[in-house]
């Protein structure tokens, strides 16, 4: 076979990660002891530096928790008992086991645009559904990595994108980077033409790569060879709700409540939709939010099953939890503790892109530079906090279009998912899986992705005209 060597070389980079590369926490830790001695070796006092990184610390709370809630709002509705028969009833599609590749791969990609947390679980659970279907003949590894593909491909191209979220809502940006970047409403982020030609071109390329890289016959791997039907017994036992036992429960397992909160909640929603356009609406962080975990507790119906729900999704968003933080101090550093000549980090690092790039090439070097830094610091997203005060004032020096700038780092930022073992742990809890096991399709997706997003990013870019930032 033809990509055989890829794979093996896949294999064995992810082996080499999973063994030797530590916790993501510990990047972000490193991360703030670089950026503190890099402030205090040009000049910043250490007693700035500490009051800086402390004010900072506890900045990015609401952000924080607006980005658990698109993980927890995502698993909730994912896990909702009609969502879950939607599932089996898509399960059916599919004719081929390569052919049931390429769905799950077209249905992940698409559901990340909505939701990227949504789109882990779902993908998760219509892969275990097709592998029930044994005439399938579908390789269970090729089709856990297509599950990965929204995640690794396309998610920072939707209404998810923490990026593109950050810099519509004002109230969740960091201290200093208002005053660079203005607001960016979606309209000059991923609502952009150009943003969705090449949210187009990605899904329908990573399309054909599922199809020419899918094992069939006796080179597939069935589901049961992992052992993925004691995960899916386990599973299906954990999201049954227990039976009421006293007749303090009753609240918990009627749809009382569940109805009442609806009416204000869904009411709310139709006011606000209502009252402003849409993309206006689902800008903000917090009504996205509150939509999700409407849905998800309406869907659920019964407020026991939807805490059952809540609790099995908080412990995948411990990450988000204890990493953020260091990213506002981070931020506060960058833009805030001033060198001995008066000037910042985050203007010198501006500078240095300015030096090293123009306005044809400034895509290129960031999305390099973003990629690059996204697979030692896999934030989903949340690195954007720190690059932002030095790569959109380094694009105002240089007269490039502010929202495309943004959509250069939410590409870029999908491709490191792509072999980071970091954001695959829900899924691979879902599936039974390892990463290794999943790395060897989604690393020939990455040697395809490379080239594609950084011309794509550089041609649409040269479409683009410079806008000053617009305060609110």
């Amino acid at each position: 076979m033809q990509l055989a060597w890829s794979v093996r070389l896949a294999l064995r980079c992810s082996a080499f990660a999973e063994r030797w590369f530590p916790d993501a926490y510990v990047f972000a830790a490193l991360g703030v002891v670089l950026i503190a001695a890099c402030a205090v070796g040009f000049g910043a006092s250490p007693s700035e530096t500490a009051t800086r990184f402390g004010e900072g610390y506890w900045s990015l709370v609401p952000f924080t928790l607006q980005m658990i809630f698109v993980v927890v709002g995502g698993y909730v509705v994912a896990t909702a008992p009609v969502v879950a028969h939607g599932i089996e009833r898509l399960a059916r599609v599919p004719r081929s086991g390569r052919g049931a590749v390429c769905f799950v791969a077209l249905a992940s990609m698409l559901s990340s645009l909505l939701s990227w947390g949504f789109s882990l679980v779902f993908a998760g659970l219509l892969v275990r559904a097709l592998a029930r279907r044994r005439e399938l003949d579908m390789d269970y590894r090729a089709a856990g990595a297509a599950a990965y593909l929204g995640l690794g491909a396309v998610w920072a191209m939707g209404l998810s994108s923490s990026a593109a979220q950050l810099q519509a809502n004002p109230a969740s940006m960091p201290p200093g980077l208002l005053q660079v970047t203005g607001v960016l409403p979606f309209t000059q982020t991923i609502f952009l033409w150009q943003s969705i030609v090449l949210t187009a071109a990605l899904i329908g390329v990573s399309l054909l790569v599922c199809w020419l890289t899918a094992p069939t016959g006796d080179a597939a791997r069935r589901a049961y060879e992992f052992d993925a039907s004691l995960a899916e017994a386990a599973d299906a036992q954990a999201a049954v709700p227990a039976a009421a036992k006293r007749p303090g429960d009753w609240l918990e397992h009627s749809p009382l409540l569940v109805i009442l909160l609806s009416l204000l909640g869904f009411g709310w929603l139709f006011l606000e939709f209502s009252a402003k356009p849409v993309v206006s609406a689902i800008a903000n962080l917090n009504t996205y939010n509150f939509l999700f975990l409407s849905l998800g507790l309406l869907l659920h119906w019964r407020l026991r099953s939807f805490l059952d729900a809540v609790a099995r999704a908080v412990p995948s968003t411990a990450g988000v939890l204890i990493q953020f933080p260091l990213y506002g101090g981070m931020a506060l550093i960058l833009t805030k503790a001033a060198g001995a000549d008066g000037i910042t980090l985050s203007h010198r690092l501006s500078q240095l892109f300015v030096q090293i790039a123009s306005h044809d090439s400034f895509a290129v070097v960031m999305g390099v530079y973003s990629a690059v830094l996204g697979f030692f610091v896999p934030s989903g997203g949340g690195k954007w906090i720190i690059e932002a005060p030095y790569v959109m004032q380094a694009a105002n020096e240089l007269h490039f279009h502010l929202g495309w700038t943004v959509q250069v780092y939410n590409a870029a930022e999908a491709l490191p998912n792509l072999i980071n073992p970091f954001w695959m742990l829900p899924l691979l809890g879902i599936l039974g899986l390892r990463a290794r096991d999943l790395v060897g399709f989604t690393f020939v997706q990455l040697l395809v992705h490379v080239p594609l997003v950084l011309g794509l990013l550089w041609l649409l870019g040269e479409t683009l005209a410079y806008l000053p930032p617009v305060m609110p």
